[in-house]
């Protein structure tokens, strides 16, 4: 007869219920490795439960970035987590998709017909800026050279920049001038620029969606100055758009407005996949108008994955499920989809915008009309209000809304304001929560009048 050992049925129990295993009567190690492995159920669980301490990513109204993707987009990412975009000789596919995408981009924004146009997928526009910014100062430094002057005091002209651009600054060795605001102004206007250019300026920066008040700097206004400048001085000056946001909202809601490669000065354009390209966090892209505006000493030969391989990024090794799912995207929605979904945005915006005008104690900045899907204003009276905008702020976390608050760049500072995006997955049932939640916010405040402080108080970082 066959002997048979009984189990622990204790034991046994206590493996399958995650809250009576052994990780979890402990504080999860945070400075050292663990001795052992544990259960990945075990470790799962506690790390999700761990996780529920952030914010509510669907309350999350400062981010420009995605925070909702349907099942195709879940679907794609698990079945590209092996694949790196650096390597395309052993996914050539997911480098042809990389291909398919500047080329649809390039469309989208109008480059020359004819032409052979190039670009690439980042980690996002910041790295994306970075990289139009450095083919910038290459070819101006090329140029001064050519012309036997010296191209050692590079600068770049701006307005209220996103802090890539002052990161861009510092670590390449470039002045940043950043144009100081004028009364009533929220980015940079044409007339400032003839100032603040010289022989030494790399280019422009014109800003489509401006990161504070998310409204859109007069690319093409910006453009014509530049040409009466070169007209005077002789300065060919380029503009690199940052259409992080606003590259993916103009085509579908403002078809009009000219701001891409239609103006002859726009050299480059970046933006964010991850913002209102849809797509997940992690994709950026750069296009220039034309393959000679890329200096080829800035592009690298690897050969070492497989093939040779062309490279121009800051990173090297990246996933390429972002880059895939942003195709997926292009194709999904097409031109007619990505208007929808901008369109019903932008009306979401504005109706929170009416909203917000007729609570009060607000006076808007932008009111969701012209520019990115979004909200800005500030108290009509600071002074006189009994509370301040973050205190506000404040009180709105209780309910679990983050709605940034921030000072205006300089010469604004004064001015202190709040913004909301509304972006893909952002309902008018909540924005409707929001305006119900704000109010009652407000009327706490003026109820219980709150201390002046003087002491600088910190915002949003987005």
């Amino acid at each position: 007869m066959a002997l048979h050992e009984t189990k622990d049925a204790r034991a046994r129990d206590a493996d399958t219920d995650v809250f009576t295993s052994a990780l979890s009567g402990q504080i999860l190690p945070k400075y050292q490795m663990p001795d052992d492995h544990s259960p990945s159920e075990v470790v799962y669980s506690l790390l999700h439960n761990e996780l529920l301490l952030d914010g509510n990513a669907a309350q999350n109204l400062a981010t420009f970035c995605t925070t909702w993707s349907d099942d195709g987009v879940h679907r794609l990412m698990n079945e590209c987590l092996d694949k790196n975009m650096i390597d395309k000789d052993e996914y050539p596919q997911t480098a042809e998709i990389e291909a398919r995408c500047v080329n649809i981009l390039a469309d989208l924004w109008n480059a020359p017909k004819g032409t052979s146009g190039t670009g690439c997928s980042t980690t996002g526009s910041s790295e994306a800026a970075m990289l139009g910014g450095l083919a910038l100062k290459w070819r101006w430094r090329a140029r001064r050279r050519a012309e036997g002057k010296p191209a050692d005091r590079p600068n770049l002209v701006c307005g209220p920049v996103q802090i890539c651009w002052e990161k861009f600054a510092r670590y390449f060795d470039v002045e940043l001038r950043q144009v100081p605001l004028e009364p009533g102004a929220t980015g940079l206007l044409p007339h400032q620029l003839a100032a603040h250019v010289d022989e030494n300026t790399i280019g422009v920066v014109a800003i489509l969606g401006v990161t504070y008040t998310c409204d859109y700097e007069p690319v093409a206004e910006i453009a014509a100055e530049l040409d009466r400048i070169q007209e005077e001085h002789g300065w060919d000056i380029p503009v690199h758009v940052d259409a992080a946001s606003g590259g993916f909202v103009a085509p579908f809601l403002h078809p009009d407005v000219v701001w891409d490669f239609r103006l002859p000065r726009v050299a480059s354009v970046n933006t964010s996949g991850h913002k209102y390209g849809l797509a997940p966090l992690g994709v950026g892209w750069i296009v220039w108008r034309t393959a000679e505006l890329l200096p080829a000493d800035l592009v690298f030969d690897v050969d070492y994955l497989g093939g040779d391989m062309p490279t121009f990024a800051l990173n090297f090794s990246r996933p390429g499920g972002e880059v895939i799912a942003q195709y997926y995207l292009f194709l999904r929605l097409g031109r007619g989809g990505y208007r929808r979904v901008q369109q019903a945005c932008a009306d979401t915006a504005q109706y929170l915008a009416s909203e917000i005008a007729g609570m009060g104690p607000f006076t808007l900045l932008y009111d969701g009309q012209g520019g990115l899907p979004a909200v800005s204003y500030t108290l009509t009276d600071p002074a006189g209000a009994g509370f301040t905008l973050y205190d506000l702020s404040d009180r709105l976390r209780m309910r679990g809304w983050q709605v940034p608050t921030y000072p205006l760049p300089a010469d604004r500072q004064d001015t202190v304001m709040q913004r909301v995006l509304i972006r893909h997955g952002v309902t008018r049932d909540q924005i409707a929560l929001l305006v119900s939640d704000l109010r009652a916010a407000v009327e706490h405040l003026a109820a219980h009048p709150q201390p002046v402080t003087t002491e600088p108080r910190s915002g949003f970082h987005h």
